[in-house]
């Protein structure tokens, strides 16, 4: 099955945070990665322990990021940027059983799957308002990625269901998406949308998933 993460960002989110949560994980999300970069760690993990639960509530994975020692002491999974990755001692990424970082190059890909990542984002694929003035990479940049490791990618940036079946034919195990998710004005046909935009496709290349 083709998965659909959503990367959160509170202060893009219309309405209520955890409420668009409980409703985004109520139809159908693989998994939240709790991406709120503004926020010390002492709030982060507050509003951890309160994601948490909402996705618990759906059967939903909840992916911390960024806060790796948060994660461990909470029993979450972690996703990270390459430099906290690199910086992490083999005792401290052994700890997660699922553990993604954010992947801008081929290099990079197979640096975080050496380092014991059990999956990774790819991006950005297409332009987005996150980073704005930068050229996207493409989906012939996310064939590549995918083709150099043997974890699953998901491919991120600009993703939405004109263009979702593309990720997935670049050999994606999946997608993340943000700015739509976080502003819909209705959650359950959103990802329906996606959902019927994304192609099955029958068995898979990778190793290793994400599961709850």
């Amino acid at each position: 099955m083709f998965d659909l993460l959503c990367v959160t960002n509170r202060l893009i989110c219309e309405g209520d945070f955890l409420e668009k949560i409980r409703q985004l994980t109520a139809c159908g999300l693989s998994g939240v990665i709790l991406r709120e970069k503004d926020l010390e760690e002492v709030r982060y993990r507050a509003l951890a322990a309160q994601v948490m639960e909402t996705c618990g509530q759906s059967g939903v994975l909840c992916i911390l990021h960024s806060f790796h020692r948060a994660a461990a002491e909470l029993g979450a999974p972690v996703h990270l940027p390459m430099p906290v990755l690199r910086e992490m001692s083999e005792k401290e990424r052994s700890a997660f059983e699922i553990m993604g970082a954010s992947c801008h190059s081929v290099d990079e890909a197979r640096e975080a799957q050496a380092l014991g990542c059990t999956y990774i984002t790819a991006g950005h694929v297409f332009a987005t308002d996150c980073k704005k003035g930068l050229a996207p990479r493409g989906t012939g940049f996310l064939r590549e990625v995918c083709e150099a490791v043997n974890i699953p990618v998901y491919g991120i940036g600009g993703i939405g269901a004109g263009n979702i079946a593309e990720v997935q034919r670049a050999g994606a195990k999946g997608a993340c998406v943000m700015s739509g998710a976080m502003t819909c004005a209705d959650p359950e046909r959103y990802v329906a949308e996606l959902r019927s935009a994304a192609m099955e496709t029958p068995g898979g290349k990778y190793k290793n998933e994400i599961q709850t």
